[in-house]
């Protein structure tokens, strides 16, 4: 099950309900830096991880008085789109929120929040309305549809230093004016140089750490090109177990990372094997991780 840190209590807590209701996932954000975009990043590894699990996710975002160029900013990293918190309300069937937060704002945030019940429900959730709008209807019969808001986790991002209020603009306006690999390969560099630290971790994206960030995609994406020349193998079972048990694991994105390494060099491995590792794996790095596959040796 995946469990992320609650800055509230400091403790693990489940980022999904017991049933299977959706997971609002929301990104709540002041400025539009660095610090922003980490948000929505570790946002998006949650929304990934939740639907690599099977819990069906729906991503808002919160706070911010530029939304739409915070989007634009957040989708040159490669981050998804979030939908627009103020104005969608709280979503149908919601059964548990999760509220991915800058550090510096998690005390304001992490606030105990009153539990939502929608109209026609108890304390427990049960609807009191039938398919006709009266009568008594339970969990099994139609009950809990206004779903509510069940149980707030709140997320706390540590932040990003230099700050730079342009990072993400920058990018965005790199790949609307050349799309080419480069633009391309800037903007998924520092989406790495981002997942190399925990987002408990303070991190620094100075020169040397992106050209680090650069190389390390250049020679990965090389070696996944080179493996899907091979047939392939199927993901070890043990290997996916890891995978998972990182990324579950309060999302440890440098967890994967780290097993990706070992992936590399291992001896045991077909090389088959290797690619479809890493493929399932950027399901939740979001690095495209397979975007040289099929390009020339």
């Amino acid at each position: 099950m995946l469990r992320i840190i609650d800055a509230r209590t400091g403790e693990p807590a489940p980022a999904a309900p017991a049933r299977r209701a959706p997971t609002r996932v929301e990104a709540h954000v002041r400025g539009r830096d660095a610090g922003a975009l980490r948000v929505l990043l570790v946002a998006d590894l949650l929304v990934r991880a939740l639907e690599l699990d099977g819990t069906p996710a729906w991503a808002v975002l919160t706070g911010t008085a530029e939304p739409d160029r915070l989007r634009e900013d957040a989708a040159a990293l490669g981050i998804r789109p979030f939908e627009d918190g103020a104005a969608t309300g709280h979503g149908p069937g919601t059964g548990q929120v999760v509220r991915v937060v800058a550090e510096s704002a998690a005390d304001a945030a992490a606030e105990p929040v009153a539990e939502f019940v929608a109209e026609g429900e108890d304390e427990n959730g049960n609807g009191n309305e039938n398919e006709n709008g009266n009568g008594n209807g339970n969990e099994n019969e139609g009950g809990d549809r206004g779903g509510g808001i069940r149980d707030v986790t709140t997320v706390a991002v540590a932040p990003v230093q230099p700050a730079t209020a342009d990072l993400g603009s920058d990018l965005a306006d790199d790949a609307d004016a050349d799309a080419d690999a480069d633009a391309d390969a800037d903007a998924d560099a520092v989406r790495l140089a981002l997942l190399e630290r925990h987002h408990h971790a303070r991190v620094e994206l100075d020169a040397a750490v992106l050209d680090e960030a650069r190389d390390t995609l250049a020679r990965l994406r090389r070696a996944v090109a080179d493996w899907a020349r091979y047939p392939s193998r199927p993901v070890p079972g043990e290997v996916r177990d890891r995978l998972r048990a990182a990324w579950e694991d309060d999302l440890d994105a440098p967890g994967v990372l780290r097993l990706l390494r070992r992936v590399e060099t291992a001896p045991d491995l077909a090389d088959g094997a290797r690619f479809e590792i890493c493929a399932y794996a950027d399901r939740f790095l979001g690095l495209h991780l397979t975007r040289d596959v099929g390009s020339p040796p």
